[in-house]
């Protein structure tokens, strides 16, 4: 008889036949026949190949056996798969503390034993990647090796194709490439950098602010890393965003600002950047060396990739926002008609969130929610979470309600990716499969770093008290170095005497930078020279278009494709712009919109409008996107003006201010010669974007010389619709007006709005080029009023200060001046327009608040000669509005001897009433008291 085990060689019905035969052997061994007694004597009980699967129905009364080897094929299924979902729970991912082990991911939970697993094939456990392993045994243990180590991951959430991709690329041996000795000599000494880099500042420059790395020094070379890796895909451009925490060091290692320039921050000694690759931001006012970006142009690996790193303030993550909206900048091409071209291989994004600010801060959740949009996506963001385990005093049980700070990106379907900050092999493992992924699928992945923070929230904080137990951990734990030098030891990887030189090296070119600095101090100038030096006015520039073009921009305007059906009210609407203009009719203010649009685009300056709305407008006032009624398709006429030169981009957004604003501020920075609108839904909507006007768009030329000419279109005015569709906070844009940081308009005419926007698309590119804040009407997109004739928009240019028609002829008689603004200036108008006894009175318009027009006021004022009054009149209440900005201007600009009056709202807590009878009732007061002549005795009492 053969030695070999028969039963190997059974499967199926012959081996259900057999079972039979070894049932009836055991009652009766005469039953059988000899051959089956031999068999049975000498090899036992039949086993089942664990190649072999047998029906219960060929099993017979055998099926007990088979029932207890699918219960452990069933576990062993069941164990792996709990490896790959719970592993990260088990994994050495915290350097400061092990992980307690998961008794659901132990054999012995499942009642499975070694030989057990080991029957069964390795296919049941890894599918993809059996031939690597004899049984499911060893095939265990990798995933064991690959899950619970010091990376692990989370992919349950992720989409079933991405998921699978991803398994095979962890769960292969050869799927991230191992570093070579020359590898981990060049990691070593980076991080003999960054390390050494905090700790000669710390020295140095004792008790300073910088915000260290120190507890995760891995994130420099994750940067680098990634920027390689970039640079291989042919990728022109990385765009960073991070907060203050390693800024420093990232600056230095990552984009090669000089030892010199950042030890001559913080010495305040004179230092001069001769090197044109690298560019380094600076305003007039400045900011602290932690806030400061930085662009570098480098050559890697024979690629020219320019690496940018955002200017931030202290808004821990809405720096995120805006570096997103410079990657898609750098990814459109903008150079032909209809939507840009987007490339998303030619630019990265990579997003450096703290793990506190990550969950604490809502603009992190828009930034993610927006990701795969149309108007946003950037062909995906590599996330990395700079995980210190702590948010200035607060510890992770007070600082979220979440396991991890990674967790809140499930919904999003984004890979999480858990490293070690210890393990600098693993972070480059986590870096190279999360740029992977970037490039595989185009969408966002998230690393998180888990380290630890060795300092305080800052140099002068003393963390001791809030956090003795963790800090008592901080204290006993070695440095990265030591941590990494230890390993390579072990493995054979550098010699100590190799480590040590290395060090030595680095340590010295931190002094010789140190020594080489001048004595000279930096020249420092006063706020006041500073500003004065950045005083500029705006050049008057020619708006205005020939009536043929006007002519021929207006039919391309109301053509649609033959066979698209549009909406039959719009289809009237839009037609009668073609009677407007034929007819010598009023053009009204989404006309108006357009025609500038389109005037633009002929002229090549491509145009990106966004906001919630903004296909349609709000108000039903744009259209510039149309809709098929019967198949949904989309049409837009801007896509196919005759002579069109550039891009047109148009998007309705998601249902955010914050990020949306600051995504919009970011491409006009790295698009300079692009017009750039956002438009709030309603004005007061810009509330939830308060952070970006504050931090970054009415200072960020001051702080950081960044120069943008964003449109920033408001809707704004009071007609009864409560406190919160009313005002577009007009008076907190005023508050921030200083420098000449940004235009403040508030229109009343359509060809005046016609002409604004004309010259903000003139102004880009030029040193002239500012934000401009527009508080958009409501109810004066369609009022006669506020409309023009073409001539308006063939003649002329913008105004910034409007006299009212009709009124003023006779200046002699003139008492009192009223000013005015938007929508009001309207309402007033119209109440005078029939009226010839009102040669008392003049009303002028303000058309743009800030800067404010103050030779054009004296110049007006100067020409009335027996003037008794100035008013400012608006609808905002006293607190708000225009007039607490207004009234130091206009008393400036006044004779002497006249006082300038208040005419509006009382000051009140709330924007506006919400009755909407009462608020008829208040304008109608308003407009009264301004335009109600006082007689002799009022006139000498008020004197």
């Amino acid at each position: 008889m053969s030695l070999k085990n028969p039963w190997n060689e059974l499967s199926s019905i012959n081996l259900g036949y057999v079972l039979e035969q070894y049932d009836l052997y055991k009652e009766d061994v005469t039953i059988v026949e000899p051959s089956y007694r031999e068999m049975f004597d000498q090899w036992g009980a039949p086993t089942i190949p664990a190649h072999s699967v047998v029906s219960i129905e060929e099993q017979g009364d055998s099926t007990h056996l088979v029932l207890h080897k699918m219960k452990n094929l069933a576990a062993t299924v069941e164990l792996a798969n709990n490896i790959r979902k719970y592993g990260h729970l088990e994994a050495n991912i915290y350097p400061l503390e092990e992980q307690t082990p998961l008794s659901m991911l132990q054999m012995s939970t499942y009642g499975l034993t070694e030989e057990d697993i080991k029957e069964i094939p390795a296919s049941f456990v890894c599918s993809q990647h059996a031939n690597q392993f004899a049984n499911a045994l060893e095939a265990i243990h990798h995933l064991k090796k690959t899950y619970c180590a010091s990376i692990s991951f989370e992919l349950d959430h992720v989409q079933p194709e991405m998921r699978q991709w991803l398994l095979d690329k962890i769960e292969s041996k050869q799927s991230l490439a191992r570093l070579t000795n020359e590898d981990k000599q060049r990691l070593f000494t980076l991080l003999c950098k960054a390390e050494g880099f905090e700790q000669f500042l710390q020295k140095m420059f004792t008790g300073q602010k910088r915000f260290s790395v120190e507890g995760l020094e891995s994130l420099v070379p994750v940067m680098n890393e990634l920027i390689e890796l970039a640079a291989a895909e042919q990728v022109d451009d990385v765009m960073i965003s991070m907060a203050h925490r390693g800024r420093l060091n990232v600056l230095t290692h990552v984009l090669d600002k000089p030892y010199e320039a950042m030890f001559a921050q913080f010495k305040h000694a004179a230092w001069v950047n001769e090197d044109p690759s690298l560019e380094l931001t600076e305003g007039s006012t400045g900011d602290v060396k932690y806030h400061l970006g930085a662009t570098k142009t480098k050559e890697v690996n024979g690629h020219t990739i320019r690496v940018s790193l955002g200017n931030n303030p202290s808004h821990l993550e809405f720096a995120g926002a805006v570096m997103e909206g410079c990657t898609r900048a750098a990814q459109d091409d903008r150079t032909n008609v209809g939507y840009p071209e987007q490339h998303e291989d030619k630019a990265l994004p990579i997003l450096v969130h703290g793990d506190a600010a990550f969950t604490g801060q809502g603009v992190v959740t828009e930034i993610l929610n927006f990701a795969n949009t149309n108007a946003y996506s950037t062909g995906g963001t590599v996330h990395i979470i700079a995980n210190n385990c702590i948010g200035f005093t607060t510890e992770s049980e007070d600082d979220r309600s979440t396991h991890y700070p990674s967790d809140v990106v499930k919904g999003y379907e984004m890979p999480i990716i858990h490293v070690n900050a210890d393990d600098p092999e693993a972070c480059i493992q986590a870096a190279t499969l999360a740029f992977q992924y970037r490039t595989q699928f185009q969408r966002d992945i998230l690393i998180n770093l888990i380290g630890y923070r060795r300092m305080g929230h800052n140099e002068m904080d003393e963390p001791r008290a809030t956090s003795p137990l963790m800090y008592n951990k901080v204290d006993q734990h070695p440095t990265i170095t030591r941590v990494y030098k230890q390993q390579l030891l072990e493995t054979g990887a550098l010699s100590e005497q190799m480590m040590d030189h290395l060090e030595a090296m680095v340590n010295d070119l931190f002094q010789q930078a140190f020594d080489s600095l001048s004595d000279d101090k930096e020249e420092v100038q006063t706020i006041e020279e500073r500003v004065y030096q950045g005083k500029d006015s705006m050049p008057d520039v020619e708006t205005a278009i020939s009536k043929e073009a006007l002519l021929a921009l207006n039919k391309d305007l109301v053509k649609w494709p033959e066979g698209f059906n549009v909406f039959g009210k719009l289809k009237k609407i839009l037609t009668r712009r073609i009677d407007a203009m034929d007819n010598h009719k009023k053009i009204d203010w989404g006309h108006a919109e357009a025609l500038a649009y389109a005037s633009i685009l002929k002229d090549g300056t491509p145009i990106r409008l966004t906001g919630q709305d903004s296909e349609r407008g709000t108000f039903s006032h744009r259209n510039l996107v149309l809709s098929d009624y019967i198949t949904g398709e989309k049409y837009s006429p801007m896509h196919h003006l005759q002579g069109g030169k550039a891009s047109f981009a148009i998007h309705n957004s998601t249902l955010t201010e914050m990020a949306v604003l600051g995504f919009e501020y970011g491409y006009s920075v790295c698009s300079p010669e692009t017009l750039v609108m956002w438009e709030a839904q309603f004005g007061d909507f810009a509330n939830g974007a308060q952070v970006m006007f504050d931090q970054f768009i009415s200072a960020g030329k001051e702080k950081w010389g960044q120069q943008s000419g964003i449109v920033m279109l408001l809707p704004h005015g009071y007609e009864g619709q409560g406190p919160e569709h009313s005002s577009g906070r007009l008076e907190r844009y005023l508050q921030l007006c200083a420098e000449n940081n940004w235009t403040v308009a508030n229109i009343s005419s359509t060809a005046n709005y016609f002409h604004l926007l004309r010259k903000q698309a003139a102004l880009l590119g030029t040193e002239h080029i500012r934000p401009l804040v527009i508080m958009t009407p409501k109810s004066l997109l369609r009022n006669p009023s506020a409309s023009a004739y073409i001539e308006q928009f063939t003649n002329g240019k913008f105004e910034p200060v409007i006299e009212q028609p009709g009124l003023g002829h006779q200046r002699d008689k003139v008492k009192r001046v009223v000013f005015t603004s938007g929508r009001l200036a309207v309402e007033l108008g119209d109440q005078i327009a029939h009226d010839d006894t009102n040669d008392w009175l003049d009303i002028i318009r303000i058309e743009q608040l800030y800067p404010f027009p103050e030779k054009r006021v004296k110049d007006i004022l100067g020409k009335y000669t027996n003037l008794q009054e100035i008013m400012w009149v608006q609808e905002e209440p006293q607190n708000m509005g225009a007039w607490t900005y207004i009234a130091p201007l206009l008393h400036h600009a006044s004779p002497k001897e006249i006082k300038v009056q208040y005419v509006g709202r009382p000051p009140m807590a709330s924007p506006s009433e919400g009755n909407p009878i009462v608020h008829k009732r208040e304008q109608e007061r308003i407009i009264h008291q301004a335009l109600t002549q006082l007689d002799v005795t009022q006139y000498a009492a008020y004197k």
